[in-house]
């Protein structure tokens, strides 16, 4: 099935794409279409995290949203449907809300990179200094709601986005904690629409956004190949 990838990147990227272990943490309008990204980019190893159900609120956004998967689990719908696409694909499921205080159930598990899709900033923060420590390669995406414009997505470090409210907490809360190494997140430099009532949301951004966070691991493994070959033909 990825007879087409290949050719494009070439059979030692791709082995090194399914050798890569990647978790997502949210999934929602952000993380479902990473999910579904990196499996149809060859991830085969992935660890899954949510405690939600499928609402009908999902359907306008939510990859996984349908009349048929209301009410259930987010993890059982999406595992459902990685394994749909690859049934090589060895999929973790971890069926918990995430606090600062369980993140153990997380990096107790291999993983190479992190995928933030989550939406409580008290978790987005411990999850950046938790990746930093253990030197794993994450990417967290900022907000999506209020916002129409999916190609003022782009992703960068944290210190250079703007007109993002949760960004502008994040990068707050880099500064404060002294944080010097990179923190890459998907953000959009979009001015958010005010709205009344709760965030609201349209289809194409958060799933840009996902695709965009996925791209970033992807493009990321096969850069690895790339520098180990050139590091190999110099010598």
């Amino acid at each position: 099935m990825f007879e087409r990838e290949i050719k494009l990147i070439g059979k030692n990227s791709f082995e090194h794409i399914q050798k890569a272990s990647v978790c997502v943490i949210g999934l929602g309008g952000v993380g479902g279409h990473a999910v579904e990204t990196l499996i149809r980019s060859g991830i085969k190893n992935i660890i899954i995290v949510d405690y939600d159900i499928v609402d009908v609120t999902n359907k306008n956004r939510q990859i996984i949203a349908n009349d048929d998967t209301i009410g259930r689990k987010k993890t059982e719908v999406i595992k459902e449907r990685i394994l749909k696409i690859n049934s090589d694909v060895n999929v973790v499921i971890i069926d918990r809300k995430l606090d600062i205080d369980n993140l153990d159930i997380i990096f107790n598990n291999k993983i190479d990179y992190l995928i933030d899709a989550c939406d409580t900033v008290k978790v987005k923060k411990e999850l950046i200094k938790q990746c930093i420590n253990n030197k794993i390669k994450f990417i967290s995406s900022m907000g999506t709601g209020n916002k129409l414009d999916p190609t003022k997505l782009e992703i960068c470090d944290i210190r250079d986005t703007n007109y993002d409210p949760l960004a502008r907490v994040i990068r707050k809360f880099v500064k404060d904690q002294k944080i010097k190494e990179k923190v890459t997140v998907v953000c959009s430099k979009e001015i958010p629409i005010k709205t009344t009532g709760d965030i609201s949301s349209i289809a194409y951004v958060p799933s840009v956004a996902g695709i965009l966070c996925a791209s970033y691991v992807i493009n990321d493994l096969i850069k690895e190949v790339c520098d180990k070959n050139v590091s190999k033909n110099s010598m």
